[in-house]
């Protein structure tokens, strides 16, 4: 075991759980939430961090404020305690309470938006806000997630290759699509690597990203009221759409088996099951998705049965009883009108055929 004076030196950055007895289809999973932030926004907030102090944005009398919606707030929280900052992290109401609870334990100020914006969604207010505390004093340093290169880089320097090693043959790698962050480090490493690997990004019904509708998503993490700027199409070969009601069930049949994950795992191994079902049925396909978090901080959600009747009742229902909305058969198109790049034969616009 490694010896560590700094929380962000230890990751574990080689777990892959094999779904296979619960799915039935070759399916890895690779397990992101083994460090002490608790997910895979900690190599993204390692990253920038370390960039903006070298650059020498980032100073001792700095105050470092992000948007988030958990999870980057939580790692960033602790490398600014072990590193002395102030932080501030800006998130909304569907912020989990012990993601706050956490973040605050770490000595961060948590300022939680209560009202979205008018017609741009909890995302787009969160960042205004950021933007209005940035312009009342110099001393805020935002390190701005949404556009921040090294949000992609980290991921293209450290979890694709790592995928790389120990799957040389891996076929098909499902991403979730946040802030963009993790997909475009993954697909670009693959891309420019020359491995002939398929990227299918998988995102929550409701976000924008892909062209979809900007409606109402109560579980944070995946998804985003305003389109990411670190997005880049053409690296990407399909993609998969999945409503909050499949989330919930994914997590709690993972649960069953003994395997707790958090909300945006539920939505990426939705989104795989569903895609190698329609498009991989009979083969030995390797495949590999990414689990951002585990399931912790998700138990008075997803997990806590009176939250899940209150916002979802009888579309959870529907669901349980097939009808709900197929995540297989929901590709949006990214263009958000016309004919959907994303179709079947997996040759989006700009991307490889």
């Amino acid at each position: 075991m490694p010896v560590i004076t700094s929380p962000q030196e230890f990751n574990t950055d080689d777990l892959y759980v094999d779904l296979r007895p619960v799915l039935g289809s070759r399916l890895y999973l690779k397990c992101e939430g083994f460090n002490f932030a608790g997910s895979i926004k900690l190599k993204a907030a390692a990253a920038m961090v370390e960039q903006a102090e070298e650059s020498g944005v980032l100073g001792p009398s700095s105050v470092l404020v992000e948007s988030s919606s958990g999870n980057l707030g939580v790692a960033l929280s602790m490398i600014a305690a072990n590193k002395g900052f102030r932080f501030l992290c800006v998130t909304d109401s569907r912020c989990n309470l012990a993601t706050r609870q956490m973040m605050r334990a770490l000595g961060a100020e948590v300022v939680t938006v209560e009202q979205p914006g008018a017609g741009t969604g909890f995302l787009a207010a969160r960042r205004e806000h950021v933007r209005r505390l940035c312009a009342s004093d110099p001393r805020y340093v935002w390190l701005n997630q949404y556009t921040n290169a090294f949000n992609r880089i980290a991921h293209q320097r450290t979890t694709a290759p790592a995928i790389a090693r120990r799957f040389p043959d891996l076929d098909v790698l499902f991403v979730g699509a946040g802030t963009a962050g993790t997909l475009m480090g993954c697909a670009r490493y693959f891309r420019e690597s020359g491995h002939p690997v398929t990227v299918v990004a998988v995102d929550t019904v409701g976000s924008v990203t892909f062209g979809g509708p900007d409606l109402t998503r109560m579980i944070p993490g995946l998804g985003a009221g305003v389109r990411p700027e670190l997005l880049d199409l053409s690296y990407i070969d399909d993609v998969v759409m999945v409503p909050e009601t499949e989330t919930v069930r994914t997590c709690r049949r993972l649960a069953s088996t003994g395997f707790l994950f958090g909300g945006s795992t539920g939505t990426v191994v939705a989104g795989a099951e569903r895609w190698l079902a329609a498009h991989r049925p009979d083969s030995e396909t390797t495949a590999v998705a990414i689990s951002p978090d585990l399931g912790e901080r998700y138990l008075d959600t997803l997990y806590q049965e009176s939250w899940v009747q209150e916002v979802y009742g009888d579309a959870m229902t529907a669901a349980s009883d097939g009808s709900a909305l197929n995540p297989g058969d929901s590709h949006l198109n990214p263009a958000g009108s016309g004919p959907n790049p994303f179709g079947s034969d997996l040759n989006p616009v700009g991307g490889r055929p």
